[in-house]
């Protein structure tokens, strides 16, 4: 049975929840959890009807099986609960909570349900609650630290099932009955250690194999990791394993003797790596995170791993790529070995290897996604072969595995409160590769967890520039997201710590955004002065570029507002700006939008000329799109004037433009922010 690895609380095949054949014993643990979900709660006997969902908890110390029990019981039980099982783990692997807005955003993702960037823990918990109210779901949520965890996700909806795994007693929710475990019946012990062994071993010699599993106390865990011991020495006895952990004493738990006593007998380089797995984000490994952090090759990182799975110490997960778990009931005896055995230089070491080897394949990642930059292909080509995706799909169906590693990564690289170099790589490219891969939109929640990261430790650290960034990036995700007052609101704070870290990009940037949130909002005025301030910053700081693009900025707010005369000034001077920067795509644009603005104000005759030249700038630029639509435009523009056959004439040159664009990939060229988009929606007014 080399496929035999242990959970945090059982054995099952890896892989696998366990299944009917797997799961040994608890035979009356299972009878009575069942018959609690049938049990007359108080509310009932009082006459009321239920409020909530039934709760029942299954309790016991790491690697008492407890997890194993509660996937059987869920398997037996998951036909009544159409509306499916969801799952949840409210522990970290060292025992640090999960927060509660977390885990509701997991559960809530696993439902298919949007959730807001940003909602705090009441918000998402209540809304949890709604979609609940009218579905018949089993809940499961293992390694509850507390009853505070698991009321916030107990549903409003008695036709829901709520499983909770906990060390102890959930005192503070009404009407729940612990089934608390201890060991296992002699009977499924033995068969449970069969499967490592065979059954040769264990019949020939009952009275040894008896006294394995009293020195085992019966704990699935510690039977786990003596099976793996005796399936990998198939000349050994069970009385020389016996003897063994009589001679380890009775220090510690008996897990902790049976670990000591397997960990001994690794071969030096898979004990190194399995000490270092304790460093693993979230407890999730892959071959890459153990190559990292052991310094070996990617295939003998594998080959380490699948070792370590075959003597239970690791769980193989089912995934379409190889990823593996660290067991949490071994975690805390992995950290001690690593702190026992390695100097904190070498676990430092390892750590940042892990977490530069986590920033390169996100490089990697996004980079596949840049099909068509040169300097992209070029990163790629530089990059060695293990760290290369074949193809997009690849990069996306990888980032969307380890997706949860990864998040954990970025709390990890900020967890000593420090925001050094590497922790800003990582999350730099993190947000890069989700945007690349998922879009913002998809992506919003967990970018806002990056961010929030980073701008708490600039808070704590009174990091003013590193927060005037976090608030930016955060306003961004909540702009784009449809969320523009609290975008205002973050963007003015962006700014208050920017001119604190007298950072002129924050600044400017703080300035320019907080002018696009008032536009979004319809506060014109307020807009065109926001954009003014960036702009006479931009022109203090001679940066050309960007001062044209405000001026076209400005014109917008003025468009909008209906100040045509304004508008018109301004597009002028950011036509000026682009043309004095030799920016000829932005130059043919600011024209067009020139020409717009001097239609809304009744001059088509102006706008004729300034449409021609700017589909003459157009061609320069080799814009067909815009060239197209100028054409179209002037076509337009020509029929309302009474020139039927010059607009024929525009229009077949249109159509001729058009016919020559290639038809394969070709995108429209980025017009300056949300200009034209201003401009149809003045067209449309004004035509009404």
């Amino acid at each position: 049975m080399t496929d035999q690895a242990v959970d945090t609380g059982g054995a099952q095949l890896s892989g696998h929840a366990a299944t009917e054949g797997h799961f040994l014993g608890r035979t009356r643990e299972l009878k009575d959890l069942r018959a609690d979900i049938e049990r007359t709660g108080l509310d009932t006997i009082s006459g009321r009807k239920a409020p909530r969902a039934r709760v029942l908890l299954i309790a016991g110390r790491t690697g008492s099986g407890r997890s194993a029990l509660a996937e059987e019981l869920v398997r037996q039980v998951a036909g009544r609960y159409p509306d499916g099982v969801l799952r949840a783990r409210l522990a970290e692997p060292d025992g640090t909570p999960v927060p509660v807005e977390r885990a509701a955003r997991e559960l809530l993702a696993a439902l298919d349900v949007p959730t807001p960037p940003g909602a705090d823990e009441d918000d998402l918990a209540s809304l949890l609650r709604e979609t609940l109210a009218e579905r018949r779901a089993l809940l499961l949520l293992d390694d509850a630290t507390g009853a505070e965890q698991v009321d916030a996700l107990l549903p409003d909806a008695p036709q829901c099932l709520l499983v909770a795994v906990s060390a102890g007693p959930l005192t503070g929710i009404a009407d729940v009955r612990p089934c608390t475990l201890g060991g296992l019946d002699t009977k499924s012990a033995l068969d449970l250690l069969t499967r490592y062994t065979g059954s040769v071993r264990v019949t020939v010699d009952p009275r040894s194999a008896e006294q394995l599993v009293e020195t085992c106390q019966g704990q699935p865990a510690a039977l786990s990791l003596a099976g793996g011991w005796l399936a990998a020495r198939p000349q050994a006895a069970v009385a020389d394993l016996a003897k063994q952990l009589h001679a380890e004493g009775d220090e510690g738990t008996v897990l902790s003797r049976v670990f000591r006593l397997v960990h001994s007998a690794l071969p030096a380089p898979a004990a190194r790596t399995l000490r270092l797995l304790s460093l693993a984000p979230a407890g999730l490994a892959d071959p890459h995170t153990a190559s990292a952090l052991a310094g070996c090759s990617v295939g003998a990182a594998r080959t380490t791993l699948d070792d370590l799975v075959a003597a239970g110490l690791l769980r193989a997960l089912d995934s379409p790529l190889p990823q593996y778990e660290v067991p949490g009931c071994l975690h805390s005896l992995l950290r001690t070995a690593a702190e026992a055995h390695e100097r904190p230089a070498e676990l430092q070491l390892a750590r940042a290897r892990m977490l530069e080897r986590t920033v390169r394949l996100l490089q990697s990642c996004r980079a596949i996604t840049e099909t068509d930059s040169p300097q992209a292909r070029e990163k790629l080509q530089v990059m060695p072969r293990a760290l290369r995706f074949p193809t997009p799909r690849a990069a996306a169906d990888w980032l969307h595995a380890r997706r949860p590693a990864l998040l954990a990564s970025a709390r990890l690289a900020v967890a000593d409160g420090e925001l050094d170099t590497l922790a800003r790589r990582l999350m730099s490219q993190l947000v890069r590769a989700m945007v690349a891969h998922f879009g913002t939109q998809a992506a919003a929640p967990d970018l806002y967890g990056i961010h929030q990261l980073v701008l708490d430790v600039a808070e704590r650290r009174r990091l003013p520039r590193e927060k005037a960034a976090a608030l930016l990036n955060l306003a961004d995700v909540d702009a784009r997201t449809g969320r523009t007052a609290e975008a205002l609101v973050r963007y003015r704070a962006a700014l208050d710590a920017g001119r604190e870290a007298n950072d002129p990009y924050a600044i400017g940037r703080a300035m320019e955004s907080v002018g696009g949130a008032h536009l979004e909002l319809g506060d014109y005025d307020r807009a065109a002065d926001w954009f003014g301030r960036a702009l006479a910053q931009r022109l203090a700081r001679d940066e050309r570029a960007d001062a044209a693009r405000l001026y076209g900025r400005i014109a917008t707010a003025h468009t909008y507002a209906g100040r045509y005369g304004e508008a018109q000034r301004a597009w002028r001077a950011a036509v000026a700006g682009h043309r004095k920067n030799d920016d000829v795509g932005a130059h043919a644009r600011a024209l067009s939008e020139l020409a717009r603005v001097q239609e809304y104000a009744g001059r088509p005759e102006e706008s004729l000329r300034t449409c021609e030249e700017a589909a003459e700038w157009a061609g320069r630029a080799e814009d067909t799109r815009l060239q197209a639509a100028l054409h179209l435009r002037l076509a337009d523009t020509l029929e309302r004037l009474g020139d039927p056959a010059a607009a024929r004439l525009h229009r077949c040159a249109a159509e001729r433009i058009l016919e020559q664009e290639p038809s394969d990939g070709v995108e429209e060229p980025d017009r300056p922010d949300i200009t034209e988009d201003a401009c149809e929606i003045r067209s449309a007014l004004s035509k009404d």
